[in-house]
């Protein structure tokens, strides 16, 4: 590991040894005696076990029970609410500070009884404690679930010198986090996320600009200035773990951008909405969506909220009425449907008919859900923002979109999104896209002919009824319009190159063998081969208002 000795390298050194990939193995090499808690189950026999020379460590042991009786007074001693404000902040500093150093040790020495509780047999620690295994000894000793004692010696493995046989030491996975974690200038937490998203991108990434990830991170969330921090903005001030939890993204989706689709592909294939056991008049909503439909759902939420934070007071009429009896607040509403939107069992019931796909209930739950959303976003009374229509914008490279390879970013959501997801996203009425060029420059922002107007919407729902494609029975309403011709390859946005798709199918076209092509300014359709060998173009669903009554219907 070359970086993690690099005189240059931010990686914290303890005092007295190197980089967390260079320490010397004599110390580890050597016996540690274990403290035994009096009265634990097997401790005799460990006892009886512990060579009488006391080992060569047996003072650094001690030094800890001094420490601990120091830091227990000194602890004790804060007079907490009597401090000033200066005081206060700066003793939270300093017993957080103190915290992730006890935090890196607990770290580190439950990883080592986890590997010496892992020998088989009667030398075993386990056996010698009257354990069945490293977690009965490790939760017997800390006290702690077995839980936590799996987070702690999984960060371990990761960030510590590795056992490779005898007395070899291999170095550790993720360096300069280790160095880091052991000198207190990041948390377990923080340690925790670097070492668990840079994993999985490590095997499709050289080790060279894993470890530049690595150092970059580390010395952002301690406040570092590193070669590879030294040009960013910010750089020198520690930041917290939330924020590092967007910065991984964006290293992930830079070292590793063709893994953006096929994770998107993975996770939204699965994305699933239902609900828990109703509990305190509630019923929990579970399950989990992708960042894309996330941003569609915080955009709205944010509308409605802003939307509903203004008071409303009643006028002077309202409240004469109320005052005399004749209108009750809120009854004005109670009882009128005539715009409510559709129930979501009739919603079922229709897309119930749609044509048999591999997804599951739930997944259809969440199609379901993001057309609730998207048909609120464009509804005419979806309350505004700032005075425009509540839009999630999706954030593109100019260079990314023209090449092909990149990924796309939504405001508000951390994790970014396809390229895929961005040329569907430009290519429906409901985002708009703004393009940026090498040096940052904003280049364009969508022009409105790359979207379908009211009335060009209103003109293909007429003649299409719903999502063209055969079997689906998706509404109108919860569809998108479709560009035939890619926008992207100047495909023009007028009623003869758009189409509507419901959101399934539209996500799909491009992967799912399903074409779709204009004759006339009327769409056709061709199957996959698996549902028509003989790839014939089709005439699609159309609205039931073209239907001749006396000849058979048009829907399957």
């Amino acid at each position: 590991m070359a970086g993690a000795s690099d005189p240059q390298s931010h990686t914290p050194q303890t005092p007295g040894s190197g980089a967390a990939g260079d320490q010397p193995t004599a110390g580890v090499k050597s016996a540690h005696p274990v403290a035994v808690a009096e009265g634990f189950e097997g401790a005799e026999g460990l006892a009886g076990s512990v060579p009488s020379v006391p080992s060569v460590h047996a003072d650094a042991v001690a030094r800890l029970a001094e420490a601990q009786a120091v830091l227990a007074d000194a602890l004790a001693a804060i007079p907490v609410g009597l401090l000033s404000d200066t005081e206060a902040v700066t003793a939270l500093s300093t017993v957080e500070a103190i915290g992730r150093t006890v935090d890196a040790a607990r770290v580190s020495t439950a990883t080592d009884v986890d590997r010496r509780a892992r020998v088989l047999g009667r030398e075993g620690l386990a056996w010698r404690m009257g354990c069945t295994g490293p977690w009965d000894v490790l939760t017997r000793v800390t006290r702690v679930s077995a839980r936590e004692v799996k987070r702690r010696v999984k960060l371990g493995d990761a960030v510590l010198p590795r056992p490779c046989g005898g007395s070899s030491w291999l170095p550790p996975l993720f360096p300069t986090v280790g160095a880091a974690l052991t000198a207190g200038q990041i948390g377990v937490e923080t340690a925790e996320l670097i070492v668990a998203r840079l994993q999985v991108i490590s095997h499709r990434v050289a080790p060279d600009d894993l470890l530049t990830a690595e150092r970059a991170l580390v010395a952002t969330a301690a406040g570092l200035i590193t070669p590879e921090t030294e040009d960013l903005a910010g750089a020198g001030v520690p930041v917290t773990t939330d924020l590092i939890r967007g910065m991984v993204a964006q290293w992930q989706a830079a070292l590793d951008p063709d893994g953006v689709l096929p994770t998107e592909d993975l996770f939204e294939a699965k994305s699933n909405i239902g609900f828990g056991q109703l509990k305190n008049g509630l019923y929990p909503v579970k399950g989990g969506v992708t960042p894309e439909l996330f941003g569609v759902m915080n955009t709205l939420f944010d509308a409605f909220l802003s939307f509903h934070s203004r008071p409303a007071f009643p006028t002077a009429e309202e409240q004469a009425l109320m005052d005399s009896g004749q209108m009750i607040p809120g009854a004005e509403t109670a009882g009128t449907d005539a715009d409510a939107g559709p129930d979501l069992d009739v919603i079922e019931a229709e897309l119930r008919e749609r044509r048999a796909d591999t997804r599951t209930g739930g997944e259809k739950r969440a199609d379901i859900l993001r057309a609730l959303f998207e048909h609120a976003a464009r509804d005419e009374d979806t309350p505004s923002m700032g005075g425009s229509a509540p839009t999630v914008m999706v954030h593109v490279n100019a260079a990314d979109l023209a090449s092909g390879v990149g990924v796309g970013w939504i405001d508000g959501v951390e994790a970014p999104v396809s390229l895929k997801t961005v040329h569907q996203r430009i290519c429906d009425g409901g985002f708009q896209g703004v393009l940026f060029g090498e040096n940052n420059e904003v280049l364009k922002l969508g022009p409105e002919r790359r979207y379908f107007n009211r009335a060009q919407r209103r003109a293909i729902t007429a003649r299409d009824g719903g999502c063209i494609i055969p079997g689906c029975k998706a509404p109108a309403h919860w569809a998108e319009v479709h560009h035939v011709k890619p926008w992207a390859q100047d495909g023009p946005t007028n009623v003869d190159n758009g189409v509507l798709l419901c959101w399934f199918h539209h996500h799909t076209i491009d992967t799912s063998g399903w074409e779709i092509r204009m004759v006339k300014g009327s769409p056709q359709v061709r199957a996959p081969g698996l549902i028509d060998p003989q790839r014939l173009w089709r005439p699609p669903n159309r609205h039931r208002a073209h239907q001749v009554l006396t000849g058979p219907p048009n829907r399957a």
